[in-house]
């Protein structure tokens, strides 16, 4: 969601080295992960420009890095006018980097369902993706929704507050080497009308009194991380994703890591 202002030059100010080495080095590292017939195919999904560039030229980055180094090659589209079967086809793991769940075509939603419902693939969502509800004159997605535990978008901490993940699954794949909690500083933490619990595998909730500075949004029972074991897709969510920062926590690259090599099956 929307930055203050204020808070927007000082985001810039501090990460802008970063941000200019993702710009100049992607080119390089892109073609150094796709030199050769990789193991596995991915294809990215990322709103272009806007609030989270910032998030989606870092995990791009960092992304070129994964691929060099486990094999697999991966592909970015800005919108969803060429998403159907066919092109999915192409592809063992789709990544939703904050990309809402509305204004899709109808040819893109029937096929990624077909994806997910068909486990042709696996999917990981970040952030944007369970901004359920109407905006920008859209309309919900109500399977989207019911991918995501049945949930709807409700409020969000605009002003940022840091907060400590509490793990509940450490035996599952996507949650290895992470302990019993991590730390993510400064997100949002949106909340919804109710919690995903009862329709999805928790594998991480925040601990919401651990939020500094404290913040009144609140849900109570908060997950962060799971996965819908209803779908024959490998899929997981990941709240955290607002900020390039987060590729300087290894909590957050050991999470985002774990998940490709589960969801694409390897």
């Amino acid at each position: 969601m929307s930055d203050s202002r204020g808070y927007r030059i000082l985001h810039i100010s501090s990460v802008g080295i970063f941000i200019l080495s993702a710009i100049f080095l992607l080119p390089s590292m892109a073609g150094l992960g796709q030199s050769s017939k990789p193991r596995f195919r991915v294809v990215a999904i990322a709103e272009a420009g806007g609030i989270h560039k910032p998030f989606v030229d870092a995990a791009k980055l960092w992304l070129a890095q994964e691929a060099a180094t486990d094999g697999f090659s991966i592909d970015y589209i800005e919108n969803t006018d060429k998403i159907d079967k066919e092109f999915l086809s192409h592809y063992q793991l789709f990544l939703q980097l904050n990309y809402p769940p509305y204004a899709w075509k109808p040819t893109a939603m029937e096929a990624f369902r077909d994806y997910i419902e068909q486990g042709r693939g696996g999917w990981i969502g970040f952030h944007h993706a369970t901004l359920l509800g109407e905006f920008d004159g859209y309309p919900m997605w109500p399977w989207f929704s019911g991918f995501m535990g049945g949930i709807r978008f409700t409020q969000y901490i605009s002003t940022f507050a840091s907060g400590k993940v509490i793990v509940e699954d450490q035996m599952h794949p996507v949650m290895k080497g992470l302990g019993s909690s991590f730390e993510i500083n400064d997100e949002e933490w949106y909340t919804y009308d109710k919690s995903p619990r009862p329709n999805v595998h928790v594998l991480a909730r925040v601990d919401e009194n651990t939020y500094t500075p404290n913040s009144a949004i609140k849900m109570g029972d908060h997950p962060v991380v799971w996965t819908n074991e209803h779908m024959k897709a490998r899929n997981v969510y990941i709240f955290m994703g607002h900020r390039p920062e987060h590729f300087k926590n290894p909590a957050f690259t050991t999470l985002f890591h774990n998940s490709i090599l589960w969801a694409a099956g390897q």
